[in-house]
């Protein structure tokens, strides 16, 4: 797990890196691709349990005949 102390220290090594002017952009560019990421998951997510509805109505209508 990371403390305290290390994510000062990662922190510290970006903005020595990047400066202080180009930290708000790369946070922004990850904000983007944080929330891409996650949208991306959620329609998988919905596909999966549309699918497994589909699959049981699949099977219910199987039993019935």
């Amino acid at each position: 797990m990371i403390g305290a102390w290390e994510i000062v220290l990662i922190f510290l090594v970006i903005l020595l890196i990047f400066g202080g002017k180009k930290i708000p952009e790369i946070a922004r560019g990850l904000g983007k691709g944080l929330r891409e990421f996650k949208k991306a998951k959620d329609e998988i997510t919905d596909d999966i349990v549309k699918i497994e509805k589909t699959d049981s109505k699949v099977k219910d209508d199987k039993e019935q005949d």
